[in-house]
């Protein structure tokens, strides 16, 4: 087996087009969305003799991605795929956290913060506004907002939010890959933080995934595709029956890798906050960076 595999970048939503993660990334990266691109983008290294490590791109609000991913991996003849080892995702809720907690406190406290990333769907916006909370309380900016590109409220409107709230600056904070607009309100001086993760950030965490994707491999011959498979299998799904009704929450379930989560019920506390030390994977993993 190669002792280096071309890393294969899948983004999703939180990527946008893809041109801000093309440029962070550089171009030994192969940066690609998910489905035929993949496809695609796997035949040709195939073709040359190159064997892959995808690593799916998410700050930890796409786990669909992983999922898809993985599900894209597996329906390909084991001819097309043999070699090729999926990744951990790239980061977890818990790392774009205490990102955004580092770019919050790189920011003046008059400043209010409008946390802003591109539209995902229901869960995955609803996710946004959790971090944000987040974000706020362990921070010291007075003012913490959400604002989506393409969604509801849209980064305009969410710097006249901040406005009628007594905000005369604003300053963007991208909790995705793809950097907004900065939109002209009159009244408000906004500013943006600049990209989450920076590029020496990005290849650091990236050539962490792959080292870890090479030592699982290594150790047991796991491609990491049944792991991905299941990183979706309770997103979306909880507690959307009545009170009373519908499944016992009691029984132990699988979470995201690394990922524990509050059923809102009996527990003395959710692991909310990021952590800065690792947290484990599985025998000998660990997905490492929080940067």
């Amino acid at each position: 087996m190669p002792d280096r595999r071309r890393v294969v970048a899948v983004y999703g939503h939180e990527a946008g087009d893809g041109e801000a993660l093309r440029d962070l990334a550089g171009p030994e990266v192969l940066v690609v969305p998910g489905g035929r691109e993949l496809i695609r983008a796997l035949a040709g290294l195939k073709r040359s003799g190159e064997e892959a490590c995808v690593v799916p791109m998410t700050l930890g609000r796409d786990p669909e991605l992983v999922a898809d991913t993985a599900r894209t991996l597996r329906a390909l003849p084991a001819g097309q795929t043999s070699g090729t080892l999926l990744a951990e995702p790239f980061g977890t809720a818990r790392h774009l956290i205490a990102w955004l907690r580092a770019a919050a406190g790189r920011t003046p406290a008059t400043s209010a913060l409008l946390v802003t990333a591109p539209t995902g769907g229901l869960y995955d916006d609803a996710e946004l506004h959790r971090i944000a909370r987040l974000v706020h309380g362990y921070g010291s900016h007075r003012l913490v907002e959400v604002a989506l590109t393409g969604g509801d409220p849209d980064l305009a409107e969410g710097v006249r939010r901040c406005g009628l709230l007594g905000a005369s600056r604003v300053t963007l904070l991208p909790a995705a890959f793809q950097l907004p607009e900065v939109p002209g309100v009159p009244g408000v001086e906004v500013t943006s933080a600049g990209p989450t993760v920076s590029r020496a950030a990005l290849a650091r965490v990236l050539a962490e995934r792959v080292a870890d994707a090479g030592l699982r491999w290594s150790r047991g011959r796991d491609d990491g595709i049944a792991t991905g498979l299941t990183a979706a299998d309770d997103h979306g799904h909880s507690h959307t029956h009545p009170p009373g009704e519908g499944h016992d929450h009691g029984h132990p379930h699988p979470h995201p890798p690394g990922e524990g989560h509050d059923h809102g019920h009996s527990h003395p506390h959710t692991h909310d906050h990021p952590h800065d030390h690792p947290h484990g994977h599985g025998a000998g993993h660990l997905t490492r960076s929080t940067v």
